[in-house]
């Protein structure tokens, strides 16, 4: 069984998050990159694939050399080998049609994708690549079991869980719960030396066009100072509430 799972390159949580050229580009000045959390649980569950079933895993992005490293960190983690794809990510529907190019080309059974980024949110890439490679697709995936070409699979729904069974050639969308927190790997140094000389392969794009642009971005308004009022003055928090809160 052939394994791909989408890697994309995020920031940390932890960063602290500027805009340069009039609030229309993302600066990259001292944020730390790291593998996009959603997508760190799907490699997490690939690589128990990989030692209970025999599957290869392959690691892909969509990106720029800088890219690289968070790449090499899944090649770490325990990934056969990694594919570059030379572009700028720069909207879902790009970045779909370069995956589908690889998945088609590399002949995959099973495509794992985080639900989404943490960086733009978006949600679309898996959906749209499923389409394209003409699999079928589960989101929001908690639990995958595979037995040769079956798949049993369970989602996160409004108000509960949904359990699905389908079949191979798959693309999923998952999310923590696809494994725990505690389950997630990190590189040993075995891990790190065996990395380097793991392929990384660089291709070039296939010039998907790209249907969607960021205008502007604009942060949080900070949070304004918290006013205390006394459990035995009613008459003044009615007054904040009505007139400075304006929620009553």
């Amino acid at each position: 069984m052939k394994i791909l799972v989408c890697i994309s390159h995020v920031p940390d949580t932890t960063s602290k998050i500027n805009f340069t050229d009039d609030d229309s580009k993302f600066d990259t000045n001292g944020v730390q990159f790291v593998i996009n959390p959603n997508d760190e649980f799907g490699l997490t569950r690939a690589m128990w694939f990989k030692e209970k079933q025999g599957a290869s895993v392959t690691v892909v992005n969509v990106g720029g050399a800088e890219t690289e490293p968070t790449l090499r960190k899944a090649l770490a983690i325990g990934a056969d080998n990694a594919i570059r794809v030379n572009t700028e990510a720069k909207d879902g529907y790009q970045v779909a049609k370069e995956l589908a190019n690889v998945v088609k080309d590399g002949g995959y059974d099973l495509v794992i994708a985080g639900r989404e980024s943490i960086d733009y949110n978006g949600g679309m890439v898996p959906g749209m690549l499923a389409e394209m490679v003409e699999a079928n697709f589960v989101t929001n995936c908690i639990s995958l079991d595979l037995e040769g070409t079956n798949a049993k699979a369970v989602r996160e729904i409004d108000g509960g869980k949904e359990t699905v069974s389908t079949s191979l050639p798959l693309v999923i969308g998952g999310q923590k719960g696809l494994v725990e927190e505690s389950d997630l790997r990190i590189p040993n140094m075995r891990g790190i030396m065996m990395a380097r000389k793991k392929p990384l392969n660089v291709i070039e794009p296939t010039g998907a066009t790209v249907e969607t642009s960021s205008i502007k971005f604009i942060k949080p308004v900070p949070k304004g100072a918290v006013t205390l009022v006394s459990p035995d003055n009613l008459d003044e928090l009615v007054n904040l509430l009505h007139n400075e809160a304006k929620v009553i």
